[in-house]
């Protein structure tokens, strides 16, 4: 048994596949079962059970997996120790998972500028409206809205930051008066797509007065577009506005909400000081940011 034996085995533990082990890894997917097959002749069992669901986890593979998973981290202290000669710019690869409305409209902003410090990182943004699974290792690290509250993570707030009720002017001229939520009732909603809301935080309609939305995505960039679209109102993020020309906040008196962010990683990786580095310099760089688009919106 090796490292790079037991880097294939967390790939197919992870991905619950061979392609997705494969494409993870970049070599085919019927070398990776060799391997896997190699391996498992070495040690005298069967670390997988093929389901409908993909490649499982016997009880021995799950016993393997906690033992794979010390090497995988003493590998990466390792590399994270002999690369300290000196230089204090931050190098190799980052991936980065974030809602979308996040990925799209701060984090390119915050990469760049990461990126002038540090020429030589290469940063890749996962967007995804959902949790990510940091026992599979997704991603390095990830953007929430709400901090979770089970597994071995490392959880830290990154910023605040806020949403309001907002429309297109042309739209509001063009439509009835709104003096107060009641006004509402008369106009199209923007929101969420109510069963793939993925997290509680982002269930912002019972804040509106309204029961449902009458158009709906999952995706904060396509409601947006919705809004820029006349369909309607909707809930947007401050950070969003300064994007848009001529959308503007309604009743910001009565309905402006107040939501945070936070930066997740995995626990095992307290002791890797690349990791660590890049999540202050993160941290930092996004609340610079998130702060500058309010002010502008």
């Amino acid at each position: 048994m090796n490292w790079d034996d037991l880097r294939v085995f967390l790939a197919v533990a992870r991905t619950e596949s061979l392609s997705g082990a494969g494409r993870q890894l970049k070599i085919d997917p019927a070398t990776v079962g060799r391997r896997i097959a190699r391996l498992e002749e070495g040690l005298g069992v069967s670390l997988f059970a093929k389901s409908p669901q993909g490649y499982e986890l016997t009880r021995d593979g799950g016993r393997l997996l906690a033992h794979a998973e010390a090497a995988e981290q003493a590998v990466s202290l390792g590399q994270d120790d002999l690369s300290g000669d000196g230089d204090e710019r931050l190098k190799g690869v980052i991936r980065i998972g974030a809602p979308d409305g996040c990925a799209n409209y701060v984090l390119p902003r915050v990469m760049a500028r990461i990126a002038e410090d540090h020429p030589d990182l290469e940063m890749q943004i996962i967007a995804q409206p959902r949790l990510f699974n940091m026992s599979k290792r997704e991603v390095d690290l990830f953007v929430s809205v709400s901090p979770p509250t089970s597994g071995r993570l490392l959880v830290q707030k990154i910023t605040d930051y806020h949403l309001s009720l907002a429309a297109m002017r042309w739209y509001l001229e063009q439509h009835a008066e709104i003096a107060g939520l009641g006004d509402l009732q008369g106009h199209k909603l923007v929101g969420y797509v109510s069963d793939l809301i993925f997290d509680k935080e982002l269930d912002y309609l019972e804040e509106t007065g309204a029961s449902e939305a009458d158009y709906t995505s999952n995706s904060v960039s396509v409601q947006l577009n919705m809004i820029r679209a006349g369909l309607g109102l909707g809930v947007v993020h401050d950070f969003c506005l300064p994007f848009v020309p001529d959308m503007i906040r309604v009743l910001p008196q009565e309905l402006r909400l107040k939501r945070a962010f936070y930066l997740v990683r995995h626990a095992d990786d307290r002791k890797v000081e690349r990791l660590s580095r890049f999540a202050d310099v993160f941290c930092r760089r996004m609340r610079d940011e998130v702060d500058k688009l309010e002010r502008e919106a």
